[in-house]
């Protein structure tokens, strides 16, 4: 919806509010024109309700209001005596139209103590509920959301079956674009399977300011810029998903808004220099083992030991190479100083065949593990623009920043005008995994811009192995950790144990002392 779209739905909702609800104000000891006045007439009826002015705030926070709505409607009801369970049923199935027939039919009794109003069972708990959610929705949006792990693309670093805590507030709070939706769930509504949000009505998405910045190396949270499927995982029909409802990926941040990147022979190198991944990080590639084909080899006790999760596999029926999927620089390490261990190489793609699998597919010769150089789009840069350089930013131009392109032999058109350069409207990142031969990242599918970003992963509060059962599923060592930090990580779930414990033997002295003087 454009700017003028949402002003005139803003003022039709401001008429239906007046229509149904002028006599109420006048009831409570109001002035007539105080329904008619926007936002104004949200803060007079916070008090005829007597619930706190600042409710006013979640009546204008995009899916929180859908909640808000329903609890205004019950209160305003219970505030001129309407508290019956059947009165309650109505408010709500109405979407709120029965405070009409009330406004227009019943005797108008205001009773601004809410203790003394007749108390509604089914009121009280309706009302108790859909506020507890709305503080979910505004934690859940604002400040820290659940995350799972799915995929082995962070692995070592992060593994499938952690269960983290991601900070919105770090980067700063992105407001949901999508105005309909379900709270505290995605794109899908669990069970059912179903969409869990409308396509329209939109907002332009408005980011909080934060205490941080994305650097290089952090580990980001952000929505998937080319997704279309349905549901994460799940093959089906294309669908132009919103920005803040496409799937949610999580990698390591390895460039910035302005660097130059390339990868030589499976290293990022920035601006000319190689990165240098923090002590935390576990890279992974995939390796050739050669054996010598006399000394035995226990390969199951091997590969356990060495904590491949990813798989390996000969590569012919001699036997006599291994290609494990993943490992670290360490692993490889450990293979080379097993006896009867040949040679251990990397296997990198040095190829020039692989025009139809990187950014931008068709258009070099590039590899996953030999890429680039290639520009980090920055906000206010500008680039020239010609055929050869715009397959690399046609997805922000027409996509991302939202302009009409149009290419005529040479000519480049944006928006109807000759275009010899462009100027980024947002910042740009781009996202690799860890684990980078078994990662679709930004090699990929190209850059991720600044509105995509959800949050920071900061804390791992549970960790489940999808391999194994019972008590040996939960990796201990992982619960109450962090994500970020120098030096191994360190699980604070015996401290969480002991305060929890203190708490309750405080709580019993506390409460047996209280019994004691009564």
């Amino acid at each position: 919806m454009t700017l003028t779209q949402w002003f005139i739905f803003f003022l039709i909702v401001q008429v239906v509010h007046f229509a149904g609800t002028w006599k109420l104000y006048e009831a409570a000891g109001h002035k007539r024109w105080e329904a008619a006045v926007p936002i104004y007439n949200a803060i007079v009826l916070m008090k005829i309700i007597n619930r706190p002015t600042w409710w006013t705030i979640l009546l204008f926070v995009p899916v929180v209001n859908l909640i808000m709505f329903p609890v205004v409607w019950v209160e305003t009801l219970r505030s001129f005596g309407k508290n019956s369970t059947q009165d309650t049923l109505l408010g709500i199935f109405t979407l709120g139209l029965y405070i009409y027939y009330v406004n227009y039919t019943q005797p108008l009794n205001h009773i601004p103590d809410r203790e003394l109003r007749s108390k509604s069972k089914a009121g009280d708990t309706l009302s108790s509920l859909l506020f507890a959610v709305v503080v979910a929705t505004v934690v859940h949006t604002y400040i820290m959301q659940p995350f799972t792990i799915p995929t082995s693309s962070l692995e070592k670093s992060l593994l499938i079956g952690d269960f983290l805590f991601v900070s919105k507030f770090h980067y700063g709070a992105r407001t949901p674009s999508t105005t309909v939706a379900l709270p505290m769930v995605h794109d899908t509504i669990p069970i059912i399977n179903k969409r869990s949000y409308l396509f329209k009505p939109q907002l332009p998405s408005f980011r909080f300011p934060g205490f941080e910045k994305i650097e290089k190396n952090d580990i980001v949270v952000f929505n998937w810029p080319v997704d279309t499927v349905e549901r994460f995982f799940v093959p089906g029909p294309r669908v132009n998903k919103p920005v803040d409802k496409k799937s949610n990926y999580v990698k390591r941040c390895v460039g910035t808004p302005g660097d130059s990147l390339s990868i030589v022979d499976g290293d990022v190198v920035i601006n000319g220099k190689k990165l240098i991944l923090p002590e935390r990080s576990r890279p992974q590639t995939a390796y050739f083992v050669t054996f010598d084909g006399k000394t035995p080899i226990d390969f199951e006790y091997l590969l356990r030991s060495l904590d491949v999760t990813d798989g390996a596999g000969f590569i012919s029926e001699r036997r006599d190479t291994l290609l494990i999927s993943a490992i670290t620089e360490r692993g490889a390490e450990a293979l080379r100083k097993v006896p009867g261990v040949v040679s251990v190489t990397k296997n990198l793609d040095k190829k020039s065949n692989a025009q139809s699998v990187v950014f931008p597919k068709g258009y070099t010769n590039w590899t996953i593990d030999n890429y680039g150089p290639i520009y980090i789009p920055e906000q206010g840069k500008t680039v020239a623009l010609k055929r050869t350089s715009l397959p690399f930013y046609k997805k922000i131009i027409e996509e991302f920043e939202g302009h009409d392109l149009k290419v005529n032999g040479e000519e480049i058109r944006i928006d109807g005008k000759v275009a010899t350069s462009y100027t980024f409207a947002q910042n740009y990142y781009w996202m690799m995994g860890d684990n980078r031969h078994r990662s679709e990242d930004s090699r990929y599918w190209g850059f991720v811009p600044e509105n995509h970003v959800v949050g920071k992963p900061v804390f791992i509060w549970m960790s489940l192995d999808p391999n194994k059962g019972g008590f040996d599923k939960i990796r201990w060592e992982r619960m109450f950790t962090t994500v970020g930090g120098e030096g191994e990580p360190t699980s604070y779930f015996k401290f969480f144990l002991i305060a929890l414990g203190l708490y309750f033997v405080a709580s019993y002295f506390i409460n047996k002392r209280k019994a004691a003087k009564e």
